[in-house]
């Protein structure tokens, strides 16, 4: 609890105290001694002031600033309308009320924002750089790429880099929500935010703090909760036009019906005031955000951050979801698993592949390398020519030589020996002759085929699978994994083609949701209706153009957050029947002179309280 909720606690119990005396000596008859009502208002005056001061500074305030129709504005006039009319215990137990409603209302949204705190607790505040053999601390704003940094055991680690000298475990439950820690050592990547466990880690910074992977989350988490969901934009307009119509309306049953029927000033403002208190929009302006931030609150704890609840509301009705298979469905960890030589040996054609992909940092070049095993001698080799969709014609020892696909080798009239095997298949010739295969295989992610199974659970009904790799090898992940679709031999520009596609085919409010994780990936994932992007390995670009971010990657995660989206969905819905079917029968209560001011409190104030306590179901997480 706050400083101010602490405050705000002490001025309820002081005030229910006074207001219990009272209440008790005007019902024994202590009160009628008193002939004058001046003195019995300013007795009652003390503890309304001690609990609604701030209501009626607010209000006033409000005014003096264009906008009158508030909560604030409807406590203080229906307050004062009870003390016109007599009604003091009234008066000081509707404001007494309404703040304890409002201190447990505070209480509420700061447990809802806890679990998103938490994650802004993941800021570094220094970072420390070795001056002549001592470790200094500086601003990690100031520090630049390609120094090096020291971070020692249980410090926060405040910069993206890479690790240079030392091991050590590293946790990284503030960003990903996942409990094991993860071993860092020389040569890996580390991201700023997790905290060092017991080894001493020199890092060579790989991005300025700007850059830096804590620095786009506490952006993401700070803009979250500007773009507001449907409901929510609805509930504030519907705010604006509710509080003047029924301000008009009392004003109407206040003066009207004495002015037409004749008599009875007093039990007709009465009637106002009560109309008045049981108006007030607190439990929908209030339970309807917090339900969203609950749900918001709820996804980061499992480490999934969703950039606004607009988004947790699309997730809700997710009912297509297209992947790129590498890097997302698949590890992306390719390895060559056949060299199908053909007029040369497997040594010359590995050796032709690695020199041809000398300067390719793509992961499929990266493997042919590898398995390679030797130090290309790149004076062999000229400069390479990228062919979109195809492959590379790159001058080797001065011969044209061109690795790719069966593409490439069609539309340079190559004859070639097809290979059936399931992978990626990068054929090669040598000055217009064929020089045979070499068979590329990537691996299933791990719970790569629990998540398919988990999202036909929840719901979803058809499950994409978009790629560039061959049919062939499509289709044997596809059957793998269970994949309802799958598009092969995609070029980047082909993929959003298809989305569109997809999203044409959709009916009535069914999304569409696009998980990826590459730098081509960011035009698909703007254009989905939902885009998802890996947060851990993914590219910058992606993370950027993305709705919602895994930040382990573990695409398992896509399931529980539907769950938590739709949860949070029909507990906002509950919320609006709820507290518009409470409202609307008890004002016309109020208006007939059925209901007094407990039931108009009970209406506003027990509404709300009920209203919260639904919406902080929000956070729960679904094991």
């Amino acid at each position: 609890m706050t400083k101010k909720q602490q405050k705000m606690l002490v001025r309820i119990i002081l005030t229910f105290v006074i207001f219990v005396g009272l209440f008790i000596c005007e019902h024994a008859g202590l009160f009628e001694r008193i002939g004058s009502k001046w003195i019995l208002f300013l007795i009652y005056l003390i503890p309304y002031l001690v609990i609604g001061y701030d209501i009626i500074y607010k209000a006033a305030r409000n005014i003096s600033h264009g906008q009158v129709f508030d909560e604030n504005f409807l406590m203080m006039i229906a307050t004062f309308g009870a003390f016109g009319v007599q009604e003091y215990s009234e008066a000081v137990a509707v404001m007494l009320f309404y703040q304890v409603g409002e201190l447990f209302q505070g209480y509420a949204v700061g447990k809802s924002r806890q679990s998103i705190s938490d994650m802004m607790d993941i800021c570094p505040e220094y970072a420390n750089i070795e001056i002549d053999g001592k470790l200094t601390q500086v601003d990690p704003d100031d520090v630049e790429i390609g120094s090096v940094i020291v971070v020692k055991p249980g410090e926060r680690i405040p910069l993206d880099g890479v690790v240079i000298e030392g091991e050590s475990l590293v946790d990284t439950a503030a960003l990903t929500g996942e409990s094991v820690p993860r071993r860092a050592s020389v040569g890996e990547d580390i991201i700023s935010g997790c905290v060092n466990g017991s080894g001493t880690l020199r890092v060579r910074v790989s991005k300025e703090f700007d850059d830096s992977t804590v620095s786009k989350i506490l952006e993401l988490v700070e803009n979250a909760s500007s773009k507001k969901a449907k409901v929510e934009n609805f509930i504030t307009r519907f705010a604006k036009y509710y509080t003047p119509i029924v301000t008009i309306l009392a004003v109407l049953l206040a003066f009207l019906p004495p002015l037409i029927l004749g008599g009875g000033w007093g039990e007709w403002i009465q009637r106002a005031c009560i109309f008045l208190v049981i108006s007030c929009p607190c439990a929908l302006v209030i339970s309807v955000p917090l339900g969203f931030f609950g749900g918001i609150g709820a996804a980061s704890k499992i480490g999934v951050l969703v950039k606004g609840s607009n988004y947790l509301e699309a997730v809700a009705e997710m009912t297509t979801i297209v992947f790129d298979k590498t890097g997302t469905l698949t590890k992306g960890e390719f390895k060559v698993q056949e060299v199908c030589p053909e007029g040369c040996t497997k040594e010359e054609l590995m050796e032709l592949a690695a020199l041809g992909e000398a300067y390719s940092n793509h992961p499929i070049a990266g493997s042919i390398k590898e398995a390679y095993g030797k130090e290309p001698d790149m004076s062999r080799v000229g400069q390479a020519e990228e062919i979109a969709g195809h492959g590379i014609c790159v001058p080797i020892d001065g011969k044209e030589v061109l690795l790719g696909n069966e593409k490439l080798m069609e539309d340079r009239k190559i004859q070639y020996t097809p290979v059936e095997s399931v992978g990626t298949i990068v054929y090669a010739a040598c000055d217009g002759r064929y020089m045979g295969a070499v068979v590329i295989a990537d691996s299933v992610k791990e719970g790569a085929k629990e998540a398919i199974q988990s999202m036909k659970q929840v719901g979803v009904k058809k499950c994409v699978m978009l790629t560039g790799d061959r049919q062939q090898a499509a289709q044997a992940v596809a059957g793998e994994l269970g994949i309802d679709e799958v598009h092969a031999q995609l070029l980047p520009g082909d993929k959003v083609s298809k989305v569109e596609e997809l999203l044409n085919a959709r009916k009535g409010k069914e999304k569409l949701a696009f998980v990826g994780d590459g730098i081509n990936d960011a035009p698909v994932l703007t254009r989905a209706d939902i885009g998802i992007a890996m947060g851990s390995m993914g590219s910058d670009a992606a993370i950027e153009a993305a709705d919602v971010v895994l930040m382990d990657d573990d695409v398992r995660k896509i399931a529980a957050v539907v769950r938590i989206s739709r949860k949070t969905l029909q507990i906002v819905k509950q919320n609006i029947v709820f507290a518009l079917a409470v409202k609307a029968l008890v004002l016309l209560l109020g208006a007939l002179g059925l209901a007094n001011m407990w039931e108009a409190v009970f209406a506003d104030v027990g509404v709300s309280v009920i209203a919260i306590l639904n919406a902080m179901r929000a956070l729960k997480i679904q094991k």
